[in-house]
């Protein structure tokens, strides 16, 4: 087991999308099935701030003003103000009519111009649908699919040049990263490839991070682990973590050198099984990450 320090201690059902602001250095993430959006200072891990939200919330993403972040949910993407008393004012930036019931935004990152890509997925993973998508909300609005005929699009990042995007299915029937071109000045994708067949390592590919080398580390759902792998997806090392479904993982800290990673508490666990499933814990993976972009390209009728 790597060295960690739990950051928080909040029970996630859901702990996905740790989102960390530089400005007010604190991190970001929510529970989706709380459903909350949560927010912790480091060193501070008994004073966890909640804000509970009207759907679910597959991502975050900062915007320019504190405390006021883009939520990704079931029915549509907002701007979320959260105040200190846990009011939530929610403005609807847009809305999808999903190709089948049952459905929800999930994983999402900005990219360098300040676009934001989000997936979308059937919250039943045992029907193994393939209607999600990947998504794109800029002033032009929400484009997309993008990518279509993914079942649970997750694993978004960014190289640190800006000009490649990956993305992963964690599907057990998929478990695939891909790479892509990403035109930054017009917002589309091309060149897909595949990056690592997760089929060949522990874990189903959930949630990732790029650091500043253009590593690519992704959580091992199921497997207790985040793996690294070089901008040419060669296998550099894993990290052990106490808890058996690791969701997502960001770079944060100071000098943003601490992988900050949240986790899912599973179905079907034991006491002796469940780790510190739920909580947010801080590795020190050796590395420094990048800082995390802002969403910027507001859709003209808002």
């Amino acid at each position: 087991m790597n060295a960690y320090q739990t950051i928080a201690d909040a029970s996630d059902r859901v702990g996905e999308s740790p989102v960390w602001d530089a400005r007010a250095q604190c991190l970001w993430w929510v529970d989706i099935e709380g459903p909350f959006i949560r927010n912790a200072v480091l060193g501070h891990a008994k004073a966890v701030q909640s804000w509970r939200m009207p759907e679910r919330v597959g991502c975050i993403a900062l915007t320019a003003v504190h405390g006021q972040l883009i939520a990704a949910m079931e029915t549509g993407i907002a701007r979320v103000t959260l105040h200190a008393g846990g009011q939530v004012d929610t403005v609807w930036l847009a809305q999808i009519q999903h190709p089948a019931p049952g459905m929800r935004f999930n994983d999402g990152r900005c990219d360098a111009s300040g676009r934001l890509w989000v997936g979308t997925m059937v919250m039943d993973m045992s029907l193994a649908s393939d209607r999600g998508g990947l998504y794109c909300l800029d002033e032009r609005g929400l484009t997309g699919p993008h990518i279509a005929n993914l079942m649970t699009p997750n694993g978004l990042g960014m190289s640190p040049d800006g000009c490649t995007l990956y993305l992963s299915d964690s599907h057990p029937a998929v478990q695939k990263i891909w790479a892509f071109d990403l035109n930054l000045d017009h917002g589309f994708l091309s060149n897909r490839r595949l990056f690592v067949d997760m089929n060949d390592w522990p874990g189903r590919p959930d949630g990732a991070a790029v650091d500043a080398r253009g590593h690519y580390w992704i959580c091992a759902n199921d497997a207790g682990q985040i793996h690294d792998f070089d901008p040419q997806g060669h296998w550099c090392q894993s990290l052990r973590v106490p808890m058996p479904k690791p969701s997502m993982c960001a770079f944060g800290g100071i000098d943003l050198d601490q992988l900050l990673v949240t986790s899912i508490i599973p179905a079907q666990c034991t006491e002796a099984t469940r780790g510190s499933s739920g909580a947010v814990i801080a590795l020190q993976p050796g590395v420094q990450g990048l800082p995390e972009p802002v969403f910027s390209r507001f859709p003209a009728s808002v």
